[in-house]
């Protein structure tokens, strides 16, 4: 019986593009996966340029907490230039394009 996997891992069809070089997926034997819990917590702003999440500490407990503690845990937190290439990489493992 002939190996289907075979088949599957080793070439396309050669009239369809690749998208993206996947050499090193093939050498590596798997694919990278994005970061599950990042993925929740930050949206990309337009053009990847930074990322912006919601913060912590607002959802309960919140009748000891001054007003404005309060005001503030409700902006939006945006990345730094850090965390931004760190994101970059983990939740695009292979890219923006």
């Amino acid at each position: 019986m002939f190996p289907f996997h075979f088949l599957r891992c080793v070439s396309q069809a050669p009239w369809a593009p690749r998208l993206f070089s996947t050499t090193s997926m093939v050498e590596a034997g798997y694919k990278m996966k994005s970061h599950s819990g990042a993925k929740k917590r930050w949206r990309s702003s337009p053009g990847l340029k930074s990322f912006k999440r919601g913060k912590a500490f607002r959802s309960h407990l919140n009748a000891s907490k001054p007003p404005a503690r309060l005001n503030r845990l409700g902006n939006t937190a945006y990345s730094t230039p850090a965390q931004t290439h760190k994101l970059r990489k983990v939740l695009l493992p292979y890219g923006s394009g």
